[in-house]
């Protein structure tokens, strides 16, 4: 299937790009979050008569997000949960609970937006964490699991 791209997508294309993709992933994901358009006579029209706004908007999003990175690099939270003797922790400290914490230090990030490429973090120790706060924008932020008995 034929799209037009209505955002960045990551290993896919530029706002604007025409671009063929499986009609799966173009009906059940990109069309209906809104990041892609069926490439039709009219769409492209359409798209052509918006396109300046859709950069404008698009430059706006990015530049918030980079505002919001400079805030967040080198940023260190602490997360204390209850450990063995050994240093494993009873459970896990998850995106979630990262994302609860950084709430709480006044950073509203969704879960979805913090990377743990490693799975969750089972150990007591310091953990450098990558959050993608979009796809040209990487903060780096640093956590700290604290063990409690």
């Amino acid at each position: 299937m034929q799209i037009i791209m209505m955002e960045k997508v990551v290993n896919l294309g530029q706002l604007g790009d025409v671009v063929k993709v499986k009609d799966g992933y173009a009906r059940n994901y990109l069309i209906p979050q809104g990041k892609a358009k069926r490439a039709t006579a009219a769409n492209l029209a359409e798209f052509e008569a918006k396109r300046a706004e859709l950069e404008k908007a698009q430059a706006a999003v990015l530049a918030d997000s980079q505002a919001r990175a400079a805030k967040m690099e080198g940023f260190a939270i602490q997360i204390s949960q209850k450990a063995g003797v050994d240093g494993r922790l009873f459970g896990s400290v998850t995106n979630a609970d990262i994302a609860e914490a950084l709430k709480a230090k006044g950073f509203d990030v969704p879960k979805s937006e913090i990377r743990l490429p490693e799975g969750p973090l089972k150990l007591i120790g310091e953990y450098a964490i990558t959050v993608a706060l979009h796809t040209d924008v990487v903060a780096n932020i640093t956590v700290t699991v604290i063990g409690e008995n």
